[in-house]
């Protein structure tokens, strides 16, 4: 949301080793993006393009107002999924299932940001078609993309991606370390297994020459200096020179640096244990990261004990063959792609490619039918965060099932488990691809299934059906004619709250549903003696997702019998969840609610600020889906705070709501935030402006107009004009003599 600094990067890992060289190529490719929309960098694997483009993306992200977004492709097996992965990346939410290039179109539009599309090349064609469709639709989105080959776009320019140089013996000298990065990165690398290590007058004529024979590929050069633990300089040299004595016989179809990377990582294959060695192939079947649990799952099928996958997971961390992290407080280890690929051959050639992944298959079917009834839970929150993480590789397993002889029913029913993560993650667009897929594969319709379309048709009817009656005007008038259709009765609560976490949860939505049906019908006094039951069942369960909707419809029941100060409380109630405030879809719908009841109660600026705020959360994460495609529809609430406070002032406080951050507007919404200062210089300094906007205050207290900040700045004049809009805001000015005159004040003061 506005009012606090953009977000600039967003879904870069922490880089854990340091950005050796590249200040040339950085450069290079800094001013490409700056003469084109696409951008692509090329080269061989293990030449450092993620690295680079991740370098030159952060670097630039003051030039984005909107930010620089990572789209890692590398895990994706599916060319259809290249635009899901761009909106999880985005954090675009498309719960109506609508085609989800479409989605990003729309949200893309008028904005000004960098996507960087990473390893491309194994879903060019869905790459370069999105990409092209991107850069037609929008003006501000530019595309930094890294393959192995080019995406053949017209405007595309290509950057290929060198290696780092290393010297010649006869530029060796007492600076050479400094001067050349290949000879850099080993002595960062070798540095950090032992300390102490440097590059200089005794070994650097051995180091320079293991770096010219690795061509200078960082990863080869990484993968080597890890071993100086273990074996001086001069012996990797001659171990590396045996190995290289017998690429001779290797395939010259085989480009030079590929054969190159190949030998680097056969040779470090050929030093770990044959235990490790057997583990790194099983482990390639993760596309994503894994914990050791996963881990024990997928290599202990074959006899291996627990203890002895830990030994060998360690021993390739200890390798540099796995990288180890830590998500979310949890370790997690996960395999560089080059290296999965490696292994995958491994995996081939001893003939376990199926058996593996059929082992895959089965440990995440088994944690999704856990995640399943432990959503329902005080582990909510936890369980929809593993799950994320955990998401390519659920990925993977469907895709194995739908790939394979009679895996159509494993894909049914794994995609149909994970129902709850669809429909409450707003992704029910995925949900439906992955169920329809299963079904044209020839899986047979089951319970599961039942389950599954059951939630995602609930939700989008409680959806709509909200959605109509605050649109309604007047709220509680006549019922319509289909009022006194019979309407079924719930299934009775069990005693003891119901002990199963998932039949509490369907017991739970069908409720929700029947509430919600009955305000819409104008019954909305029946509607919440079954809201109550819903939200007590939440609250035995300690659950929140399901509890937020039950509030939301008691509140809507409120609303609809014209008593606003209950509906608002029942609102505010749902705010103070911490479910509702992590997942916007479920905060702009608890805003909308509360923005309604307190217009009707009079309360209509503060209406008009919670519907900016409501707004601007649709706008960042892909529109309400509730809404009509550019119909413009507004409930009847907003208009008739519209019209107490007239056009201008409603404006006002509506921008003032829409650059309120996440923080502030929940504060606002529980009356724990004041109505900030607006209409003076003296603006409150609580609110700093970021780096861009006060450049762009600058220029307006210069007097230029939009136009001329626009060829300023070297931006368009869309996103001048929205800096000014964003800074009056923040400040709470209404013109642009105000912050001019701020801006002199502050300027004289320092």
């Amino acid at each position: 949301m506005g009012g606090s600094p953009a977000r600039r990067t967003s879904g870069f890992p922490a880089e854990l080793t340091s950005f050796v060289g590249r200040r040339d190529e950085s450069a290079d490719v800094r001013r490409l993006l700056t003469e084109g929309r696409l951008v692509t960098l090329t080269g061989p694997g293990g030449v450092g393009k993620t690295r680079l483009a991740s370098y030159v993306a952060k670097q630039a992200a003051r030039t984005f107002p909107d930010g620089v977004w990572l789209v890692p492709l590398a895990a994706l097996g599916d060319e259809a999924f290249v635009p899901h992965a761009v909106a999880d990346a985005l954090e675009v939410r498309n719960e109506a299932g609508r085609p989800p290039l479409e989605v990003l179109v729309e949200h893309l539009r008028g904005r000004t940001l960098l996507l960087v599309l990473d390893n491309c090349e194994h879903v060019l064609r869905s790459c370069a078609l999105l990409s092209q469709t991107l850069l037609a639709a929008t003006d501000g989105v530019r595309i930094l993309a890294t393959s192995r080959h080019r995406l053949g776009l017209a405007g595309e320019r290509l950057y290929e991606v060198p290696p780092l140089p290393a010297p010649a013996p006869e530029e060796l000298g007492a600076s050479a370390a400094e001067h050349f990065p290949a000879l850099r990165l080993f002595a960062d690398r070798a540095a950090a297994v032992v300390p102490g290590f440097t590059v200089g007058e005794g070994n650097q004529h051995a180091v320079a020459r293991l770096c010219r024979r690795l061509d200078g590929l960082p990863l080869a050069i990484e993968l080597a200096a890890v071993r100086v633990r273990a074996l001086g300089v001069d012996q990797l040299v001659e171990r590396l020179d045996d190995r290289y004595q017998l690429l001779t016989g290797g395939s010259p179809a085989s480009a030079p640096r590929h054969r190159t990377l190949r030998s680097a990582v056969d040779w470090s294959h050929d030093l770990c244990t044959p235990q490790e060695q057997l583990v790194w192939a099983w482990l390639s079947v993760f596309v994503g990261g894994f914990d050791l649990a996963a881990a024990e799952a997928v290599c202990g099928g074959e006899g291996l004990g627990a203890t002895a996958v830990l030994d060998a997971v360690a021993g390739l961390v200890d390798k540099s063959v796995l990288v180890r992290e830590e998500r979310g407080g949890q370790v997690r280890y996960r395999l560089l792609v080059s290296l999965r690929h490696y292994g995958l051959e491994k995996l081939e050639d001893i003939g376990e490619v199926t058996v593996t992944r059929r082992r895959h298959r089965d440990y995440f079917a088994r944690l999704a039918a856990e995640y399943e009834q432990a959503w329902f839970g005080p582990d909510q929150v936890a369980v929809t965060d593993r799950l994320r993480l955990d998401q390519d590789d659920f990925r993977a397993a469907l895709d194995f099932c739908l790939t394979t002889p009679g895996g159509a029913q494993h894909g049914l029913r794994l995609a149909a488990t994970l129902w709850f993560h669809w429909v409450a993650g707003g992704t029910w667009g995925e949900g439906r691809h992955w169920l329809d897929r299963a079904l044209r594969a020839g899986a047979r319709p089951d319970a599961a299934l039942t389950r599954a379309m059951w939630a995602g048709a609930l939700m989008s009817l409680v959806h709509t059906r909200s959605a109509a009656v605050l649109a309604s005007d007047p709220p509680h008038s006549a019922p319509p004619a289909d009022a006194e259709l019979p309407v079924p009765a719930p299934p009775p609560i069990p005693a003891g709250a119901l002990g199963s976490g998932r039949e509490a949860g369907f017991v739970v939505l069908t409720r929700v549903e029947l509430a919600c049906t009955l305000v819409s019908r104008g019954r909305a006094r029946e509607a919440t003696p079954l809201c109550a039951e819903a939200v007590a069942v939440c609250e035995a369960h300690g659950e929140q997702w399901a509890r937020a909707w039950a509030l939301r419809t008691l509140g809507l029941a409120h609303w609809s019998l014209g008593e606003y100060d209950r509906a608002a409380e029942h609102a505010r109630a749902c705010l103070r969840l911490p479910y509702t405030k992590r997942r916007r879809q479920s905060l702009a719908r608890t805003l909308g609610l509360l923005a309604a009841a307190e217009a009707l109660a009079g309360r209509a600026e503060r209406a008009a600020v919670l519907r900016g705020a409501v707004d601007r959360i649709w706008h960042d994460i892909g529109g309400d889906p509730t809404q009509e495609r550019g119909a413009g529809r507004r409930c009847a609430a907003e208009r008739h705070a519209r019209r107490a406070l007239g056009d201008q002032l409603y404006e006002r406080a509506h921008r003032r709501g829409g650059a309120l951050s996440r923080n502030d507007v929940v504060a606002y919404a529980l009356g724990e935030l004041r109505r900030p200062t607006t209409g003076s210089a003296a603006a409150p300094d609580t609110r700093p402006l970021t780096r861009r906007e006060a450049e762009v205050a600058a220029l307006v207290a210069q007097g230029l107009t939009n136009r001329q900040i626009a060829e300023a700045l070297v931006i368009s004049q869309r996103t001048a004009e929205g800096h000014v809009e964003r800074i009056l805001v923040k400040l709470g000015f209404s013109r642009r003599s105000q912050l001019a005159a701020w801006f002199t004040a502050r300027s004289g003061e320092g």
